[in-house]
């Protein structure tokens, strides 16, 4: 044994190469600071070992290395002077690795990321296997790579790929990796550790030049000024495009490659810890790192509550067809349970399924199925028009039209046709769980399961626990969500459970303004160029539907009459009376058609101006965003006030999840938190002539005087 550590082990394996294998304690091999420190021993060993010909780094676990410990990150992070020290220290690490006296080779099974791929780029060769993902996703956190990354991937596959690559935080499969250049061999994970000793075998007896292969690692970039000139500028064009001015972390990625460029390996570094340390200093970066933490709390949680089931959804039906029932039986069916799609229509039945063909086909034109697995999938969703076609099913999924009597009738008729033991759902978007609850004899076994439209693309699934549901229902409802592949969140009922019931405060403040003249187009453009939504709330409300919306105003009327009352003279109601009911049927606030080369095309609608009284009175862009986010944000807080929601971190999730919340704000609490709880106090008291929507409660005005955060711990 050579070097034996709590998550490294190095020794020799055959005469002359050793082994250094990556074993943590944990699930998975990660580079926390004690790994760093331990790698750097271990390399320093290496490094003063005798008669040492080679090394191969491999992984004890199913996957290589996944990156960093994030976990510590936002403590280290808080600190400056201790973040340039650290991110210099560990940098250098991965220095200690490239400059081992003999030649090395990654052999990599699994997850390679971050700083796993990082490791491997300083290693003079990469074998993967056919399991492998590499590739630098840091900017997804709001980062650049730290360890590296920036420095020798340029050098590895040259500075264009480079930039595509760590600008999008793009993972890449063995094949595409291998094309680029970004590794030298794929092969079968049974062949894996025997292929990378090979290699260095081969290298060490003087077959492959290892020292050719690290050299450009070490040296300025090999092109020449024009060429490098042109590449930036195509970068710097693109980032512009895809991340805009809210993400500065692909910005800052070009930036470092392009310094480092005409330096060799100590400068480049130094530019890439430079604009590391930076970026971790930003709003975006501390709010991408806390979606990744919430994202881990809210899976853990999920995982945790699905392993209390004592049972596993094997056979689903849902009822009601069309694109939601279509797109939810597609759901079931692609990740591996068999469902019944239920209908009294057959065109509806037809719909479901052209639904779920249709997203299928799709994923055979980008190579992502075959027709064989297609055809598989299709035919594990059984359409029908007869009742008993749900008997003997563990789960079913109600998706009838949004009306509370409609939705009773059904379930009703469901709980006498299937078992005992068979769980029912709704998939309501508002209707209070246990006002349907009433319908049903046994309680326990029912609850919502609210899906976000489209199915296949919206990750998150609230599941509302009502006043009788049991626990056991909870538990088998959320394995069941997280078996489709969706992030399941709990919540409490009440009126628009917890995403519903925050976005019509945001859509009142939205409708309050163009009620005094605002024209929405405005408000569109500065909600989603300034503050990043993917869409606007004119948008927003046209994608969902104006008739939807405008049901929606009655329960959360109902609901809470003081705060969200309806107006029956206001601009959802009287668009909707005027049957401009959205992109259903092609006239909303904008109207809906196609362009020249059939695409979706969004007009404008002088119509809507003259029926809603435009007058095109101007605003600033921070009052607009401050109208329609205060009474969004005070939404959230009284749902955690009230226990609807267990957490600020699930808060976020769920809006990140479910509306498209703009990541690189991180979730309205971490918004709220960013502004500064005083001083987004002082901001709503500004707004309250305007009504009960923009006064913030006794709970938040208590946490800002105790100096309290919502998202500590």
């Amino acid at each position: 044994m050579i070097y034996q550590g709590d998550s490294i082990r190095v020794e020799f394996v055959e005469d002359g190469i050793a082994e250094l294998q990556f074993a943590a304690a944990g699930s998975v091999n990660k580079f926390d600071q004690k790994t760093l420190e331990e790698f750097s021993t271990a390399l320093t060993t290496l490094a003063n070992t005798k008669d040492l010909r080679g090394v191969i780094l491999t992984s004890a676990k199913p996957t290589f290395i996944v990156g960093a410990d994030i976990t510590e990150f936002l403590t280290l992070f808080a600190d400056v002077e201790q973040t340039k020290v650290w991110v210099a220290k560990a940098s250098r690490v991965f220095d200690q690795l490239e400059d081992l006296p003999v030649p090395t080779a990654a052999a990599v099974t699994g997850f390679a990321l971050g700083g796993g791929c990082e490791a491997a780029l300083a290693c003079d060769y990469r074998v993967v296997d056919t399991t492998a993902v590499i590739g630098l996703p840091e900017v997804k956190l709001g980062l650049i790579p730290g360890f590296g990354g920036t420095m020798r991937l340029p050098r590895i596959i040259g500075p264009d790929n480079a930039m595509e690559l760590i600008t999008t935080g793009k993972n890449n499969r063995p094949d595409d990796a291998l094309k680029i250049g970004l590794v030298d061999a794929v092969v079968a994970p049974e062949k894996l550790r025997e292929a990378a000793l090979k290699m260095v075998k081969a290298a060490a007896a003087g077959d492959l030049d290892w020292r050719a292969k690290r050299q450009p690692k070490l040296e300025p970039l090999k092109a020449n000024d024009t060429e490098l000139t042109m590449t930036f500028a195509t970068a710097k064009a693109m980032a512009a495009a895809q991340a805009g001015k809210h993400y500065p972390a692909p910005h800052a990625a070009i930036k470092a490659i392009e310094d480092g460029a005409k330096h060799a390996r100590e400068a480049a570094l130094k530019a890439e810890n430079e604009a590391f340390v930076g970026l971790t200093q930003t709003d975006a970066c501390r709010a991408q790192v806390g979606i990744f933490m919430a994202d881990q709390l809210v899976k853990s949680k999920a995982k945790k509550t699905s392993k209390q089931a004592t049972r596993r959804i094997e056979r689903a039906a849902v009822l009601g067809a069309g694109i939601m029932g279509g797109g939810i039986a597609y759901q079931s069916a692609y990740k591996g349970v068999p469902v019944v799609m239920k209908d009294i229509r057959q065109d509806a039945l037809d719909l479901g399924m052209k639904e779920a063909s249709k997203i299928l086909g799709k994923l055979v034109e980008r190579g992502r199925m075959d027709h064989k697995k297609m055809a598989q999938v299709l035919s594990s969703i059984t359409p029908t028009l007869l009742d008993d076609a749900v008997k003997g099913v563990d789960i079913v999924v109600e998706a009838v039209v949004e009306n509370p009597d409609v939705k009773a009738k059904v379930l009703a008729q469901m709980e006498d046709i299937v078992g005992p033991d068979a769980i029912i759902v709704s998939n309501t978007s508002t209707i209070s769980i246990d006002r349907l609850a009433k319908s049903l004899r046994d309680p326990s076994r029912f609850c919502g399961m609210h899906f976000f439209n489209p199915v296949h693309k919206m990750p998150l699934v609230e599941i509302i626990r009502g006043e009788k549901t049991s626990d056991e229902t909870v538990a088998a409802v959320v394995a069941y969500a997280t078996q489709m592949g969706k992030t399941a969140i709990v919540v409490n009922d009440c009126p628009g459970f917890l995403v519903n019931r925050v976005l019509f405060p945001y859509l009142a403040g939205f409708s309050g303004l163009v009620e005094e003249g605002v024209d929405f187009t405005a408000i569109d453009k500065v909600m989603e160029r300034e503050f990043g939504w993917p869409m606007g709330p004119a948008y927003l409300t046209d994608v969902v539907g104006i008739d939807t919306a405008d049901y929606c105003t009655l329960v959360m009327a109902e609901g809470f009459p003081s705060r969200m009352p309806r107006d029956a003279n206001g601009v959802i109601a009287k668009l909707a009376a005027a049957e401009r009911l959205g992109q259903k049927n092609g006239k909303g606030f904008y109207n809906y058609g196609v362009d020249k080369k059939g695409r979706p095309a969004k007009e404008h609608a002088p119509e809507v101006y003259e029926l809603l009284g435009i007058t095109n009175k101007t605003m600033a862009a921070e009052d607009i965003i401050a109208r329609c986010m205060i009474p969004m944000v005070n939404e959230c807080v009284r749902c955690l006030e009230e226990g609807i929601v267990a957490s600020a971190a699930e808060c976020d999730i769920a809006l990140l999840y479910g509306l498209g919340f703009p990541p690189f704000r991180g979730g309205p609490f971490r918004y709220l938190e960013t502004i500064g709880l005083d001083k987004f106090i002082a901001l709503a008291d500004s707004y309250a002539h305007l009504g009960e929507m923009y006064h913030v409660t006794d709970g938040l005005r208590d946490m800002a005087k105790a100096g309290k955060s919502y998202l500590a711990g």
